[in-house]
């Protein structure tokens, strides 16, 4: 199995928790291909056809990133508009990323009791992440439990570390 994980955070080095999670990545690059959105791109114009290509290579599609605003930063908002294209990933001859498996890879400020009904945001992460979901389904791709770290304000390093493990090891799980 190909994975490739596609990175969006706009202040990669100032987060303790993706940046943790990425250098986790790293030291399994003989399995998975790590690829940062903003710093590749930090003119935010993206190459279409590199981003098409990286996904046709693999098989699993991992989505990391932090929840800006209840969504995705704007950098990974831009890559669905502009990579997933109409006869490509969707829509008639679109089937480029049927059968891939898709999974949400989220740091979250917030405690997880603030991602429940009656809880601070009054929806769970799940009914926040439903618009990646629908697009997951629109493209013909597998959509996987997403992985999660709630609290990332307060957490500490051990239970960063202990993620980011956590993490590679369930995105790289058949």
């Amino acid at each position: 199995m190909k994975l490739l994980v596609i990175i969006a955070h706009p202040n990669l080095a100032g987060s303790r928790v993706n940046r943790r999670w990425m250098e986790e990545l790293h030291q399994h690059h003989d399995q998975i291909t790590v690829h940062s959105l903003y710093d590749t791109y930090p003119d935010e114009q993206l190459d279409v056809e590199r981003e098409q290509k990286l996904l046709l290579e693999h098989d699993r599609i991992v989505l990391q990133f932090p929840l800006y605003w209840y969504s995705t930063p704007s950098l990974l908002k831009k890559w669905q508009d502009t990579v997933l294209t109409y006869g490509w990933a969707y829509g008639p001859g679109g089937t480029k990323l049927n059968g891939k498996d898709f999974i949400m890879a989220v740091s979250t400020g917030g405690p997880e009791v603030s991602y429940q009904a009656g809880g601070f945001t009054n929806y769970s992460l799940g009914e926040l992440l439903r618009p990646l979901q629908a697009m997951v389904n629109l493209v013909g791709g597998n959509y996987l439990i997403p992985f999660r770290l709630h609290g990332a304000v307060t957490a500490g390093e051990d239970e960063i570390s202990e993620s980011a493990k956590n993490y590679v090891k369930y995105i790289l799980t058949p």
